[in-house]
């Protein structure tokens, strides 16, 4: 009998702290080594280390399994999102958000002003618009939650109509994570992770991934990766399959405290909005229950007060980080419009909260304070 286990029949919670082990044997190690080698003897699969490494197989693996596809390991989220866009010919149509992620949206704006794609950007928590605007086009490309304003995208419709359309269908799956929702069970063709973030957890790491469980699909994707040269690196690699053993944790405790923190802050009257799909009344609630398997533990909240007010709210807080990511231990919000490519539709008084694993009173503490230093009342 085999001590080996079947992966398939873990749970997720499980699968994050066994999967990606080197195999069992006698004084065998329970953590992959750190693979530094660019160059390898003739005859095996991997061949140059650019084309391979063992310690991105490992958590290739892992990230495999999580997703339910196969899983290839880039040195950045955008470096992922480039890779899929690689593979469109000159003028293809993509359908994509006109307010989700600014580095997406960035990207292909330019793409699309150089003629390379031709996009058509759509509100994506819209389905009948986003379906019309699906005929003819060659890529649709997700993202739910969409970041910032946490709008949930009806996944399963929009997914089918991609595919019924002929149309090749990408997800970002960066804030919902594999914990929360599979797009590749739905039919998506491609997963897209910025790893750096809910996957790996501590804001010490670039990587991106990309997972699908279509073989030919795949291997387009690795040549993309393969002669673009956007390679991970094996001690970043090693990292965050370190993190991804905490994952499961991690993010229960932060989506606990996210739903405490937007109650407390839609009951708030220096609090204008509270956009999080956990709360009941938000209108994103039930369609994010219809799918997904948790509400995530990111808040974006409208704030009564001037845009310099905002401003120094986000660089009054002792205990939050004023930061621009998302996804680790640690709470970090910011107010997104001080970014000049962010979508006009996000209000000028937004912050992006990302909610970390801290004790939940503390940082309501910490919330008050940057309050009351704003003088927002």
């Amino acid at each position: 009998m085999s001590n080996e286990i079947d992966l398939n029949k873990l749970a997720t919670e499980s699968k994050v702290v066994a999967a990606g082990r080197p195999a069992k044997q006698p004084d065998g190690a329970l953590n992959p080594p750190i693979a530094l080698n660019s160059t390898f003897h003739e005859g095996g699969p991997i061949g140059y280390g650019r084309y391979g490494n063992e310690t991105w197989s490992a958590l290739e693996d892992a990230i495999s399994t999580l997703e339910g596809g196969k899983t290839l390991l880039l040195s950045s989220g955008m470096a992922a999102i480039s890779a899929v866009f690689s593979l469109l010919p000159e003028g293809s149509v993509v359908v994509a958000a006109n307010n989700g992620y600014q580095g997406t949206t960035t990207l292909l704006k330019k793409l699309h002003e150089s003629e390379k794609l031709k996009v058509r950007f759509v509100n994506l928590a819209n389905t009948d618009e986003t379906v019309a605007a699906i005929p003819g086009a060659q890529m649709l490309y997700l993202e739910s939650p969409l970041n910032p304003l946490l709008e949930i995208i009806d996944l399963p419709k929009l997914i089918a109509a991609g595919k019924a359309a002929g149309c090749g269908v990408a997800v970002d799956n960066t804030l919902a994570t594999p914990l929360l929702q599979n797009p590749l069970a739905l039919g998506a063709d491609i997963v897209i992770h910025s790893v750096t973030k809910y996957l790996s957890g501590h804001s010490d790491l670039i990587l991106g991934s990309l997972s699908t469980n279509d073989s030919a699909l795949y291997n387009r994707l690795e040549q993309s990766r393969r002669y673009g040269g956007a390679i991970a690196g094996p001690f970043e690699a090693w990292i965050a399959l370190r993190g991804v053993r905490t994952f499961a944790l991690r993010m229960q405790r932060s989506q606990e405290n996210a739903l405490e923190l937007a109650t407390r802050l839609s009951k708030d009257g220096r609090v204008a909005k509270v956009r999080y799909p956990g709360l009941p009344t938000d209108a994103y609630h039930q369609m994010a229950k219809s799918f997904m398997k948790g509400f995530g533990a990111m808040i974006s909240f409208d704030v009564n007060g001037t845009v310099d007010q905002v401003d120094l709210m986000c660089n009054s807080s002792r205990l939050i980080t004023n930061a621009t990511s998302l996804g680790g231990v640690e709470s970090i919000w910011e107010r997104r419009r001080r970014w000049a490519t962010e979508s006009a539709s996000v209000p000028e008084n937004l912050i992006r909260f990302s909610v970390g694993i801290e004790n939940v009173d503390d940082l309501w503490a910490d919330i008050e304070h940057a309050f009351t230093a704003a003088k927002i009342k």
